[in-house]
């Protein structure tokens, strides 16, 4: 016997036409799917102008390279704006938490451990994730117990920690950091080569299908409406294709030529005639953003605090009404906020293999756009962690791009401010007519 609502879901859905029918069926965000289709139009317009420069494996690797300490910092900022807050501070805090990591690994404890200590790098980030932590608390104590606007808190954090990244050493670049600690930064060195991202892909497609299982699974158990199994099969297909081709894009970049030559050297291998060639494969700081989208999607979905913080943004005095304790979730976002500030100024320290005082300059614009881009509503509420990461790709492959066609900075900050404006007009027009 069928379950009657089942059976009226379908009834509905034979009503819509076929498009609307695949959607239904699929259950795609159709938002996701609008940045997606943003995304890949930006790539062809930029591989057309630039002579197919851009989609090559060199840039795209390149590219998801430095989309890492943007996409990290993105997720920790769609928390922030889904509770109707704003964090103008990011990118100083990365510089100022960069150059703790720098100092602390270049000058410090080669004083007391010497210089590539195996424990440097664990002590240096260590003392990084605390100096983070630290300054979102003190941010969100005085956001959600003093009362002060977000807006001013941060934007004088700007100030601060920037100035502050400039006193710890007098304006000075400190290098070189640790050669373990540099893997964070990406490079031939910071990559897990083809073998090792052949199993991520495997492992990343057995989990994909497990997902599908287990919710068809569960929806099942608690008599929820399933998708039908062509959706669950085309899902699962078009998740592990993406993967599996995104490893073959990756592993298709090699080493270059003179790297390679001092890795045979080193190595006493002979170069064949036809050449040696070894792949990069996935970048160590693209799984440290991957992984950290991961967890931060778990949090927002699957805890307690993660539902406090969308429920604080759906409606404040609700929220304070049902008993939640709303200042001490505002102040533990900005820890977490940053923390991951700290693990994006490792990544960002990493792959200078120096902390500079110019590091993070202008990411805040790039942080908060990436939210914002990949549907995190300044109305608060409403955001995902995936889309933040989406729109944080996007907002680097306009950099990315424009560098490539030869563009001046002053015009490529003009660019990102546009598309900042265009996207917060465009979330203003679809929640008009989703209210």
């Amino acid at each position: 016997m069928s379950d009657p609502a089942i059976s009226l879901d379908r009834a509905r859905a034979s009503e819509l036409g076929i498009v609307a029918r695949f959607f239904k069926a699929t259950e795609l965000d159709t938002r996701l799917l609008g940045m997606i289709g943003a995304l890949v139009i930006i790539w062809l317009a930029f591989q057309f102008l630039s002579g197919g420069q851009f989609l090559t494996p060199r840039n795209l690797w390149n590219l998801s390279v430095q989309t890492s300490s943007v996409a990290v910092m993105a997720t920790g900022m769609v928390l922030i704006i889904v509770t109707r807050n704003i964090d103008l501070s990011v990118g100083s805090v990365l510089g100022f938490v960069g150059m703790i990591m720098g100092v602390t690994q270049a000058e410090f404890l080669p004083k007391l451990i010497g210089f590539e200590h195996p424990a440097t790098w664990i002590i240096a980030l260590g003392i990084g994730i605390a100096t983070g932590a630290l300054i979102g608390g003190f941010q969100g104590f005085i956001i959600a117990f003093l009362g002060v606007p977000a807006f001013i808190v941060t934007l004088g954090g700007l100030l601060v920690w920037r100035g502050a990244a400039w006193w710890v050493t007098s304006g000075r670049t400190v290098a070189p950091m640790d050669s373990t600690f540099r893997l964070m930064g990406g490079g031939p060195e910071g990559s897990i080569g083809a073998t090792w991202s052949w199993v991520v892909g495997i492992v990343a497609c057995l989990a994909i299908v497990g997902m599908i299982i287990n919710s068809r699974r569960q929806r099942k158990r608690f008599n929820f409406p399933r998708r039908p199994v062509w959706a669950e099969v085309f899902m699962a297909a078009v998740g592990c294709g993406l993967v599996l081709g995104a490893i073959a894009l990756v592993n298709a970049y090699y080493w270059p030529i003179g790297i390679v030559r001092k890795y045979a050297e080193a190595n006493n291998i002979t170069i064949p005639d036809g050449g040696l060639f070894i792949s990069h494969g996935i970048a160590v700081p693209v799984l440290i953003a991957v992984a950290t989208g991961i967890i931060m999607t778990f949090v927002t979905t699957r805890t307690r605090f993660g539902r406090y913080v969308f429920a604080m943004g759906g409606n404040p005095e609700a929220a304070d009404l049902a008993g939640i304790n709303t200042r001490w979730v505002t102040m533990k976002i900005f820890i977490i906020m940053g923390i991951l500030c700290a693990i994006a100024g490792a990544i960002s320290t990493a792959r200078l293999n120096a902390a500079t005082n110019a590091q993070g300059t202008l990411d805040e614009l790039l942080t908060i756009a990436a939210a914002v881009i990949g549907g995190t509503s300044l109305a608060g509420g409403v955001g995902t962690i995936a889309g933040a990461m989406i729109g944080a790709l996007l907002m680097q492959s306009l950099s990315s791009g424009m560098v490539l066609l030869g563009l001046d900075t002053p015009l490529q900050n003009i660019v990102v401010g546009l598309v900042l404006v265009v996207a917060v007009w465009l979330d203003t027009i679809y929640r008009r007519r989703t209210a």
